[in-house]
């Protein structure tokens, strides 16, 4: 917290609004935009100002510190970005609402205060972040989201991956949502909803109606190997 406090601090100098959030480990700091802007830019400007303040930013190197989002400068076809609970959302973990410094704590002053603040324009970040770059521990880490298929172990894009292997899927929570192929040779599975597929790790799925891994591999043409013993 005190070191989003340093940044809020700062922000100001550069007329930049932000709102400070409360959460289960720490706090948010969020910053928003007039429109859509790219994400490596944002980057740039956050990572340039938490390195002149002396801020420690995790994964450049460190353990701890400042976590900044987005993640990746790009995200692939395919692939995902990184899942952010939106303000004053419920907190899946916690089960409540985390609130805004800054104004009562009800949904009606919460709302007002995040609609006084000014939202950073195209031209002012691009006068902040004019000649400067990311930090270099920083470009050295992976600046494109992959698909999932291909994130992982080095052998990941060569093994099996459920998600090649179904239809259309949607998000609830951590999952993929999507039709059990086992249900589906079956007969079941009319609402497309029994398998859920974790999303960060799509080698853990599970049919809700009891079909095993082996009936849905079998199902999409994909056995599980056998193992063969001495």
């Amino acid at each position: 917290m005190e070191d989003l406090i340093r940044l809020q601090y700062y922000l100001t100098a550069d007329q930049v609004d932000s709102a400070l959030e409360m959460s289960k480990r720490g706090g948010h700091l969020r910053i928003f935009l007039a429109v859509p802007l790219l994400a490596k830019t944002c980057r740039i400007y956050i990572y340039d100002l938490a390195r002149r303040l002396g801020v420690p930013v995790k994964g450049a190197g460190l353990a701890e510190g400042i976590e900044v989002f987005p993640k990746h400068d790009a995200i692939a076809p395919g692939a995902f970005g990184n899942a952010l609970r939106g303000p004053l959302g419920i907190h899946r973990g916690a089960n409540r609402r985390f609130w805004f410094y800054g104004a009562d704590y009800t949904l009606e002053a919460q709302m007002e205060f995040l609609k006084r603040l000014r939202r950073v324009t195209e031209e002012a970040l691009d006068y902040f972040t004019a000649g400067k770059e990311l930090p270099a521990d920083i470009r050295k880490l992976q600046q494109v989201a992959k698909p999932i298929r291909e994130q992982g172990t080095g052998r990941s894009q060569t093994r099996f991956c459920i998600l090649d292997h179904v239809g259309k899927t949607r998000i609830v929570g951590k999952n993929h949502i999507t039709r059990c192929p086992s249900c589906a040779e079956a007969g079941r599975d009319r609402s497309g909803d029994n398998l859920a597929i974790l999303m960060a790790d799509p080698r853990f799925y599970q049919c809700w109606a009891g079909c095993t891994k082996g009936m849905i591999r079998a199902a999409v043409g994909h056995p599980i190997p056998v193992r063969q013993t001495a």
